[in-house]
C-alpha cells in the first residue's frame, strides 16, 4: 500500500463553509456601516449617506441567506484564516466607495480604507481638517472596528459553534485565555467598549470638542492614529490633549484579556505580566534616548522631554499620532523609532508590530543559548518566560512571525529603493505600514506612485493579519485540491 504523503493530507477550503461564515461576517460589516451612515445624514451629507445605504443593502441581501445556512461543527485552520483575510479585504473595498464622496480618487479612497481597517493611520491626504465630518468619523470608526478584529466581533455576536469560533478568533490574532471562545470574545468586546467610553471622557475633559473627542478616542484605543487635525497632535491644541490621547493609546496597547484577568485576580496580575512590564520599559527607554538626543541637538529640556515622551509612546504602541514633523528628524531618532515600531505592543491588544511577547521570546532564547554555552555538558538549561517553560512550538511560531515580518519589510523596502527613495526614509515608511503604526517620514502622500501605494496597502494588510494568514490565503493548495466532506 502506498504511503500517504504530506500533501495528500492537506484539504482545500470548502465553499459551503466559506459561504456560511462569510454570510455572518457580511451582516457584521453591515452593522459596521450603520454609525457612519447615521453620522453622514446627521451632518447633511446625503450623497455619502446614500452610498452607505447601497452598500449596507447589498451586504444584507447577500449575507442574510448565507448566514442562515447550517454552520459546520468543525472548521479547518485554512478556512478560518481565509475567512479572516477576506473580511479584511472585502471591508475596505466596500468602504472605499462612500469615501470617494469626499473627493478622493478610487485608489486613494482604498488606501484610506485599508489604513483604517488595519489600524495603521497612514494617509495620502495633505490635509484632513477640510474634509466632511462623515468622512472623518468613518475613518476613525473603521479603525475602532479593525482594532477589535472583525472576526472577534462576529464571534461575540453571531458565531454558533465553539470549535469553529475558536479558530476564527485565533486566526484574527487574538489570544484565547478564558473557558469558552464566545465568552472570551464578549469579554474582550466589553473591555474594548469601556476603554473607549473612558477614553472619550478623558479626551473631552482634556479640552477637545465632542466630535473630535469621540473620533480621537476611537482612533486612540484602537492604536490607529487618524486625527481630525492636519498636524495630528502637533497643532494649537489644549496642553493636555496629546497626553490624554496617547494615554488611551497606551491602554489599547495592553492585552485586552489582561484587564478582565486583573479584575478577577487583582492588580497583581498586571505587575506579573511580562509584556506589560516590557511595554512600559520600552516606552521609558525610548523617551530617555530621544530626549537626550533632542537635548544634544539644542532643544530646551522640557520641550525635548515632552516630544520625546509623546513620540516614544506613539511608536511603541503603534498608535501613529505625532506631535511634530517626523520627516524633519535626524537619522538616529528615525532609526530608534523603526525599532520601536517593529516591536509593537502586547499580544491580544490592538497594537501592531511583531508583538512584545515574540521579542521577549527571542531575547530569552538568545540568553538561554549563551547560558548553555557556559554550562556543564550535561546541564539542563531551559528557556523560561514569566515563570513558564517555553515550548518548542512557542519559539517556532515567534521566530516565524519575526522572520516573515522582516521578509515583507525587506521586499517592500527594495521596491521603494528601486523608485529612488532615500534608504532610511523608505525603511521607516515600510516598517510603519507593516507594523500598522502610521508615523510617516514624508513618503506617503498623493505624490506617491500608484504601485508604491499598493505596496503599502499590502504591507498594512500583511501586518494586521500577521502575514501567516495572508500566505495561507495565497497558497494554491488552499483553493485547489481534495476537500473534506462538509
Amino acid at each position: 500500500m502506498a504511503r500517504a504523503g504530506p500533501l495528500s493530507l492537506i484539504h482545500a477550503v470548502r465553499w459551503p463553509v466559506l459561504a456560511c461564515y462569510l454570510g455572518q461576517l457580511a451582516l457584521i460589516v453591515a452593522l459596521m456601516m450603520a454609525p457612519p451612515l447615521a453620522v453622514a445624514f446627521a451632518y447633511g451629507e446625503h450623497a455619502t449617506g446614500l452610498r452607505y445605504v447601497g452598500v449596507l443593502s447589498l451586504l444584507v441581501a447577500i449575507g442574510w441567506p448565507l448566514a442562515r445556512r447550517p454552520a459546520p461543527d468543525q472548521i479547518q485552520n485554512n478556512e478560518a484564516m481565509v475567512i479572516v483575510v477576506l473580511a479584511f479585504l472585502i471591508t475596505p473595498l466596500l468602504m472605499s466607495w462612500p469615501l470617494t464622496a469626499a473627493g478622493l480618487s478610487p485608489l486613494d479612497a482604498l488606501f484610506e480604507a485599508v489604513s483604517a481597517i488595519t489600524t495603521t493611520g497612514l494617509t495620502t491626504l495633505d490635509a484632513v481638517a477640510d474634509k466632511p465630518r462623515g468622512f472623518l468619523f468613518a475613518r476613525a470608526w473603521l479603525q475602532w472596528c479593525g482594532g477589535l478584529g472583525i472576526a472577534v466581533l462576529a464571534v461575540a455576536l453571531l458565531a454558533r459553534h465553539g470549535l469553529a469560533s475558536r479558530k476564527l478568533v485565533e486566526s484574527s490574532g487574538a489570544e484565547v485565555q478564558v473557558s469558552t471562545t464566545r465568552a472570551h470574545a464578549r469579554r474582550v468586546l466589553l473591555v474594548y467598549v469601556l476603554l473607549t467610553l473612558a477614553g472619550t471622557l478623558l479626551i473631552r475633559l482634556a479640552g477637545l470638542a465632542p466630535f473630535d473627542a469621540v473620533t480621537h478616542a476611537l482612533a486612540a484605543v484602537s492604536t490607529g492614529g487618524f486625527s481630525t487635525f492636519d498636524r495630528s497632535l502637533g497643532g494649537d491644541l489644549p496642553t493636555l490633549v496629546p497626553y490624554a490621547v496617547l494615554s488611551v493609546s497606551l491602554l489599547g496597547a495592553v492585552s485586552l484579556p489582561l484587564y478582565y484577568l486583573a479584575l478577577r485576580g487583582g492588580a497583581g496580575v498586571l505587575g506579573r505580566d511580562a509584556e506589560l512590564r516590557a511595554l512600559i520599559g520600552f516606552c521609558l527607554a525610548g523617551t530617555l534616548l530621544l530626549a537626550v538626543w533632542f537635548w544634544q541637538a539644542g532643544w530646551a529640556p522640557l520641550h525635548a522631554l515632552r516630544h520625546a515622551g509623546l513620540l516614544a509612546v506613539s511608536a511603541q504602541t503603534t498608535a501613529g499620532f505625532s506631535s511634530l514633523e517626523v520627516a524633519a528628524l535626524d537619522d538616529f531618532p528615525k532609526g530608534l523609532l523603526i525599532l520601536m515600531m517593529a516591536a509593537g505592543g502586547s499580544v491580544g491588544s490592538t497594537a501592531g508590530g511583531v508583538k512584545l511577547l515574540r521579542v521577549l521570546i527571542l531575547l530569552r532564547l538568545a540568553q538561554t543559548l549563551l547560558r548553555r554555552a557556559a554550562a556543564p555538558e550535561h546541564a539542563v538549561v531551559e528557556a523560561r518566560l514569566g515563570g513558564r517553560r517555553l515550548e518548542e512550538e512557542d519559539i517556532t511560531r515567534a521566530l516565524l512571525v519575526i522572520v516573515l515580518f522582516a521578509a515583507v519589510v525587506l521586499l517592500s523596502w527594495l521596491a521603494f529603493l528601486a523608485h529612488g527613495h532615500a534608504p532610511l526614509d523608505a525603511l521607516f515608511e515600510v516598517v510603519s505600514a507593516t507594523g500598522t503604526v502610521g508615523l510617516s517620514a514624508g513618503l506617503a502622500g498623493a505624490h506617491l506612485p500608484d504601485f508604491l501605494k499598493l505596496v503599502l496597502c499590502l504591507d498594512m494588510l500583511a501586518g494586521r493579519l500577521e502575514i501567516v494568514a495572508l500566505l495561507v490565503a495565497l497558497y494554491p493548495r488552499t483553493w485547489i485540491g481534495k476537500r473534506q466532506e462538509a
